[in-house]
């Protein structure tokens, strides 16, 4: 036969095995399906651990009474507190004292703890000294060492956003400053601005000043030469009046002219007087002629030509007499002339007397004419630069108002002190310090995982020492005897199998990885304890499924690792884990060794492994009643293992 017929041969035997009996094709399912089972379990245990966090418990103590910094006051715990309660990261439990959160952390009661000191604002706001601020977080290693690393973690998380929140307020306070030193800027910028404007009016104004100031000069220089002119001309004024004074009329041809004024007054007087006379003569005449005219007219004797010349007498009379009365009112008006004459002469006279002496002493001062155009041209240009100094002036005044507002203002905006940040640069970049302070220390990560190894080690000898015997087989000569000493009898080699597997394990934990062991004779008592627990548990499975029992120890165990917080704290696993974590027994043996390896849990030892010694001893007395036993003769017994 060809190899490929061979095999084949030998399979469809196999197979015809497997389908005569309908048993073994359940047990082919249960072996496909138990590496699945077996992933499932484990996997699921670890699958999202951060979204269960908010159910592990910690433990906050504030005792933070604050402190007042710079006028204000400040409670860092509170607000730290606060930020962890919105956050909900954990399941945070408030307590009021911090030797009781610490005994419930080493009792396992809570994960960890996060204490805050009393005087931790008053150290952690000035920023005096790097680390001023304490935030302590205590843990407890032995109890968890998972658990105590994300503590660590925690504590590094936490005092870089406490460091942050208040560098974050100190940056706000210095914000707060510098807006209102903008603010001053701003009005100091204002200030400079009118200080600008102000400089420039100042500058024109100087400008304007300058001009005016030329000008004035200037004009000053004409005004000086028109004034030497002024004095010149005064001087050729002297010279013509002392000509004019010698040639004035002499006191005695002024007083002859009034004598003669006054004798023509006199003579018109005279006149007058005499042309009255002249003017009643002739009107007696008149009245004498118009009375021969009358008679001459009445006489027959009289001839027509002597009447015609009486006639033209008459009228001759009559205009005699009306020329010598308008000869009379001119001689009246001429002697009225005549004595204003005199009146104005004699006044002239004395004028001229007067003026003589002021000719003599002011005309000789007088400029001539050109000299005076100079001496107002001059004038004229003074009065104009004085106007354009005035206007510069009025800007400058202007200028130095606004320059000295400006200086005002400037100076109101300049702080009278500038405040300084306190501390030291390394203090206020990291005030707050997280200690870590832990509880039943273990040397390193080996030592922290061996308490949830080894009862996963007792349980897996414990399950290969099963494989050891046929747990439903019993001699028949054995028929006769009790239960108890039945059950007991057959696991005697299993028994001292375990027994010796804790031993080696013992010495494996304590001599060959050196791990350091807080209570030796505890870890002991805990090692032989579980192994003998345990053993009776698989038993107990073994003697009611049969060899399907021993499968599902396997199953079991990887049920345990998850659920007794062997990989994660089981609160992070969350689900059925942490709803079935404290009725497994390799939960309390956990407890147990790390109890006696590390004085966990108080030390507490003995709690847990009495839950555990009462698990095996159930497990035992069930063991005895359950199943039956199957009798062959004892040459018939073969034993478990093919070597």
């Amino acid at each position: 036969m060809s190899f490929l017929s061979e095999t084949a041969y030998v399979a469809r035997q196999e197979l015809k095995i497997i389908l005569r009996h309908p048993k073994m094709l359940l047990a082919v399912l249960v072996v496909a399906l138990l590496p699945s089972v077996y992933a499932a379990i484990y996997l699921t245990s670890v699958w999202d651990p951060t979204s269960h966090t908010s159910a592990l418990r910690v433990a906050v103590v504030n005792l933070d009474e604050g402190v007042e910094y710079r006028d204000h006051m400040f409670n860092t715990g509170a607000q730290v507190i606060m930020r962890l309660e919105h956050s909900a990261r954990f399941g945070y439990v408030n307590y009021e004292e911090a030797e009781q959160a610490r005994q419930d952390v080493r009792m396992g009661k809570v994960a960890f703890a996060l204490i805050i000191p009393k005087d931790f604002s008053s150290n952690a706001i000035p920023g005096a000294m790097p680390g001023g601020g304490k935030l302590v977080i205590y843990t407890s290693e032995g109890n968890n060492y998972q658990t105590a690393a994300i503590a660590k973690q925690f504590a590094n998380e936490l005092g870089h956003e406490v460091n942050e929140s208040l560098n974050e307020r100190r940056w706000s306070m210095v914000l707060t400053n510098a807006a209102g030193s903008q603010r001053s800027v701003n009005r100091l910028r204002a200030g400079v601005n009118q200080l600008r404007d102000g400089a420039k009016d100042l500058n024109n104004g100087a400008v304007q000043a300058a001009a005016a100031g030329r000008a004035l000069s200037n004009g000053s220089v004409k005004l000086h030469n028109g004034v030497e002119q002024f004095t010149d001309g005064f001087k050729q004024l002297g010279g013509g009046l002392r000509t004019l004074d010698s040639k004035r009329p002499r006191n005695a041809d002024l007083n002859s002219l009034k004598s003669g004024a006054d004798a023509l007054a006199a003579g018109h007087a005279d006149l007058g007087k005499g042309m009255e006379e002249l003017q009643g003569g002739s009107q007696k005449l008149r009245e004498g002629v118009l009375a021969f005219k009358t008679e001459a007219d009445d006489s027959l004797l009289v001839s027509s030509r002597v009447k015609e010349g009486v006639g033209q007498l008459a009228g001759g009379m009559t205009q005699l007499d009306e020329g010598i009365r308008e000869a009379n009112d001119g001689q009246k008006k001429l002697a009225d002339g005549a004595n204003r004459v005199a009146a104005g002469v004699g006044t002239l006279t004395n004028g001229m007397r007067t003026m003589s002496g002021a000719i003599r002493q002011a005309v000789t001062k007088l400029p001539e004419d050109s000299q005076l155009d100079e001496l107002g041209a001059g004038s004229t240009q003074v009065s104009q630069g004085a106007g354009a100094l005035a206007d510069g002036l009025q800007k400058l005044k202007g200028g130095t108002q606004s320059l000295s507002g400006g200086l005002d203002l400037l100076a109101q905006s300049l702080p009278a002190t500038v405040e300084a940040p306190e501390g030291s640069p390394e203090g206020l970049a990291n005030s707050v310090k997280p200690i870590v302070e832990v509880d039943a220390m273990v040397g390193n990560s080996g030592s922290g995982f061996a308490p949830n190894v080894i009862p996963a080690a007792l349980w897996l000898g414990a399950g290969v020492a099963a494989f050891l015997i046929h747990i439903r087989v019993m001699s028949r000569y054995a028929k006769r005897f009790s239960r108890p000493a039945k059950f007991i009898g057959k696991i005697s080699v299993p028994l001292v199998v375990v027994l010796l597997q804790a031993l080696v394990l013992g010495l494996t934990v304590q001599w060959g990885l050196q791990v350091r062991v807080f209570d030796l004779a505890a870890f002991s008592l805990c090692l032989v304890g579980a192994a003998l627990s345990f053993l009776m548990i698989v038993m107990l499975l073994t003697r009611a499924l049969g060899d399907a029992g021993k499968v599902f120890a396997m199953v079991f165990l990887a049920v345990q690792l998850s659920a007794s917080g062997g990989v994660l704290p089981v609160e992070l696993s969350g689900g059925l884990y942490e709803l079935v974590s404290p009725w497994l027994p390799m939960t309390w043996v956990v407890q147990a060794v790390k109890a006696a390896m590390f004085g966990a849990y108080g030390g507490n030892w003995q709690t847990p492994m009495l839950l555990v010694s009462v698990c095996g001893l159930v497990s035992l007395i069930l063991a005895c009643w359950i199943g039956r036993w199957r009798y062959l003769h004892p040459a018939q017994m073969q034993p478990t293992v093919g070597l």
